[in-house]
């Protein structure tokens, strides 16, 4: 049986090695062979490569006009995004394979890599919270997974936020089954774009602390300790460098968070003063949700506590995009999956009625509604503010309405796993 196991296995990779490789050589033919682009991933890519091959500072003013010089062909305007490097150093690592090859092939790998990381991402999800889809749905599943707003978006920038979510959901798969050596570093790895897991960190090191799951913490700790002190003996001014240009982000970014534009935009006679007191009130709210994390040893609390930190993450970051919110997937699946359990609305114990009807019209209903609002609001190809407000409010409302069931599960029949 093990033997069977593993050439299934075996197999399975193969097929999908065959048809990453087969979507690379189709992306390159059909489109990056033509057009250049996914300008937030060519950023780090360019830094990336002129620091491996020229040994250049990839946060310096000649490395950032490097990249404005692929990108525009000239500086930067003044109103342009100037394009610095801006992520951590050890981004560079995760780069190395591909600052040999040509941009037109690289996009192409890296278009196809975050397709995939999107798909796996959700798979891992529905993996997550036990559960199961028949094929049809599995496949309307993946389809969503590529087509959704902020996943294509996600894809056609570049944005390393697909690789994100993949880390992040793999982080709350390998500790659920205690694989906590593989679920550290995957959480170190997240690290890669702070603005996406900066609560989730914390919140994961607390309810390790309180589980004593210490291998998972070593493994955190010592995965930030390879990450950060490669990075100090390859550059050692990087991290100061770093700060500086994450602290001129928000000088060539026009929009903030959620929270930001409730109350600057819809809400300017109230301003600041609404913005600070809607960020220090769903903090705090966090906060004292958190106290149940040391002791939350069952999925149905630790999973709603996560889905919970994930969307109060996505309000307030100072500066966020919508290709970030791929990450809110997570609570999603969590929640759709609920939803679709028996017992919430069958008390006989068999799935509700419909379900997959009811699933796929979620589908079709999510991708062109919020792809209608992005057109119908576009200026100068510009997203609105408005195209940030459904995904992180819709998922609040639902996690706060819906406690009771997504803490406990759906019917008596339905016990949560312990951790």
């Amino acid at each position: 049986m093990a033997g069977s196991s593993r050439g299934t296995a075996a197999v399975l990779l193969l097929l999908i090695g065959a048809l990453f490789a087969a979507s690379v050589y189709a992306t390159h033919l059909v489109f990056t062979s033509k057009f250049a682009g996914a300008n937030d991933f060519y950023s780090r890519w360019k830094g990336a490569q002129v620091y491996w091959q020229e040994g250049l500072d990839p946060y310096s003013e000649q490395a950032t006009l490097t990249i404005q010089e692929g990108i525009y062909g000239r500086p930067a305007a003044p109103d342009e995004d100037p394009g610095p490097f801006a992520y951590p150093f050890y981004t560079v690592f995760l780069l190395y394979p591909l600052v040999w090859l040509p941009y037109d092939w690289v996009q192409a790998i890296w278009l196809v890599t975050l397709e995939f990381a999107l798909v796996g991402g959700v798979l891992v999800c529905l993996q997550v919270t036990r559960w199961r889809l028949p094929p049809v749905q599995l496949v309307l599943t993946g389809l969503w997974a590529v087509f959704f707003y902020h996943s294509a978006r996600t894809v056609t920038l570049g944005q390393f936020a697909g690789l994100i979510f993949l880390w992040a959901a793999g982080t709350l798969w390998a500790l659920q089954r205690k694989h906590d050596i593989a679920a550290g570093a995957l959480l170190a790895l997240t690290t890669i774009k702070p603005q996406m897991s900066f609560l989730l960190i914390p919140a994961l090191i607390l309810w390790a602390v309180g589980q004593r799951r210490w291998r998972f913490l070593g493994a955190f700790g010592g995965a930030m300790a390879l990450l950060a002190g490669l990075s100090f003996i390859l550059l050692p001014t990087w991290l100061g460098s770093f700060i500086d240009q994450l602290g001129a982000y928000t000088s060539y970014t026009a929009i903030g968070s959620p929270v930001w534009i409730i109350a600057q935009y819809y809400l300017p006679q109230l301003g600041t003063p609404l913005e600070i007191g809607l960020t220090a009130a769903l903090v705090l709210w966090l906060i004292f949700e958190w106290r149940r994390l040391p002791a939350a040893s069952e999925e149905g609390p630790f999973l709603w506590l996560m889905g919970l930190t994930l969307i109060v993450t996505n309000l307030i970051a100072v500066r966020t995009a919508t290709t970030n919110y791929v990450i809110l997937y997570i609570p999603l699946f969590y929640g759709l999956g609920i939803a679709a359990r028996p017992g919430l609305t069958d008390r006989t114990g068999r799935r509700p009625k419909r379900a997959g009807a009811w699933l796929a019209l979620f589908y079709v209903a999510t991708i062109i509604g919020l792809w209608a609002l992005f057109l119908a609001t576009v200026e100068n190809r510009f997203e609105h503010p408005i195209v940030y407000l459904p995904l992180p409010i819709g998922l609040l409302i639902a996690f706060v309405w819906g406690r009771k069931a997504l803490q406990k599960g759906p019917s008596r029949g339905w016990q949560p796993k312990s951790l």
